[in-house]
């Protein structure tokens, strides 16, 4: 992997190319998608926000989605028709909106009987088309579902609590658990999460780990790409995980490296294969070529912990500044978050040449 230092070029543009989309006095979003004319946002219960769990920008405000009965669930309450905590969002190749419920109200928790599930939305009319249910073979304990990705009749998602990735076939509904423990997809100890210069650390006040949590599907649809949020990234053949047949072993060989990268708060890929991801030491977003060249293209200090980003159609970049490092469950109780929390974009376009 080569890296192209991009900090000069961004620290030049920093104060023209960052546009604020929408802000939040109540929600800190970690997620967004836009289809058509309308941007979603959401963000996990445990981030200690007091907005819906999913929203649709109006006016630059958010406001609930699809209605406030979905975005009303209480503890003790029934959660297989309520979002419990969301923690991603992703739009399929027709335009729905897939909500992922970890079904955990707690950051570490077990996701409660029945509530995680994939939530499949119509966004022009805000009709929920679909529910596909998590098991408790597959949701298990200490699981958090983390993200999603689709590539033809199968979805893949990354389990950020009890490492493993799960994959599911989008035709039958079924799902199933694949590279269980996996050097993979568990974070290794030797890598820390440091943003600001500090290294975050979890409730227990030890150094954060999370498990196998950013993914992506190369342009071909050939290659499922994954690692732990702290890197290094992994590659394994989609063909291989479409399988059912395949043992666990067969699978686990089929893993091969793919690029030592930094801890980030998320990533998104574009048609050409060209990887962007928010490296959390420095506020920075980063873009990784097919060659492997990574170079910065914006480095902001507004852009803390820059979480899932999307690419819209007219080529924009969306990046919720999540501030999630700041918020009191990693404090000792105590929020450090700046109010109002951020969406912004950046014109790729006029970043091709980095």
């Amino acid at each position: 992997m080569t890296l192209v230092s991009g900090g000069a070029a961004a620290q030049q543009t920093q104060d023209t190319a960052l546009i604020e989309v929408a802000q939040s006095q109540s929600m800190i979003w970690n997620a967004v998608v836009e289809e058509g004319a309308s941007i979603f946002v959401a963000g996990p219960r445990w981030a200690g926000g007091t907005g819906p769990q999913l929203a649709r920008i109006v006016d630059g405000r958010p406001v609930s989605f699809p209605d406030d009965s979905w975005n009303s669930w209480k503890p003790g309450e029934d959660p297989s028709h309520k979002f419990v905590n969301i923690n991603a969002l992703h739009r399929d190749p027709e335009g729905r909106i897939w909500a992922v419920d970890t079904g955990a109200p707690e950051f570490g928790g077990d996701p409660i009987p029945g509530a995680a599930k994939l939530v499949v939305i119509d966004p022009a009319q805000g009709k929920v088309l679909r529910i596909v249910r998590l098991p408790a073979n597959v949701a298990q304990k200490g699981s958090y579902v983390d993200d999603i990705r689709f590539n033809g009749t199968h979805a893949y998602l990354t389990d950020a609590g009890k490492p493993g990735l799960i994959v599911l076939d989008l035709v039958t509904g079924q799902t199933r658990r694949v590279l269980d423990g996996a050097p993979s997809t568990v974070a290794g100890p030797e890598r820390n999460i440091v943003v600001d210069g500090k290294v975050l650390n979890g409730p227990d006040g030890r150094a954060l780990r999370v498990h196998s949590d950013p993914l992506e599907v190369t342009p071909d649809g050939q290659w499922l790409l994954f690692g732990p949020l702290e890197g290094p990234w992994s590659r394994v053949p989609t063909r291989v995980l479409d399988d059912p047949a395949l043992r666990p072993d067969a699978v686990a060989a089929a893993v091969e490296p793919f690029a030592d990268l930094p801890p980030m708060g998320g990533s998104v890929m574009d048609a050409d294969g060209n990887l962007y991801f928010s490296s959390l030491a420095d506020h920075s977003i980063r873009k990784r070529t097919p060659a492997g060249v990574v170079s910065v293209i914006i480095q902001d200090p507004r852009l803390h912990w820059v979480d899932a980003m999307f690419i819209t159609k007219d080529g924009r970049l969306l990046m919720p500044a999540a501030q999630l490092d700041r918020v009191g469950l990693f404090n000792g109780g105590r929020s450090w978050v700046q109010w109002p929390v951020s969406l912004f974009a950046l014109d790729l376009h006029a970043h091709s040449e980095n």
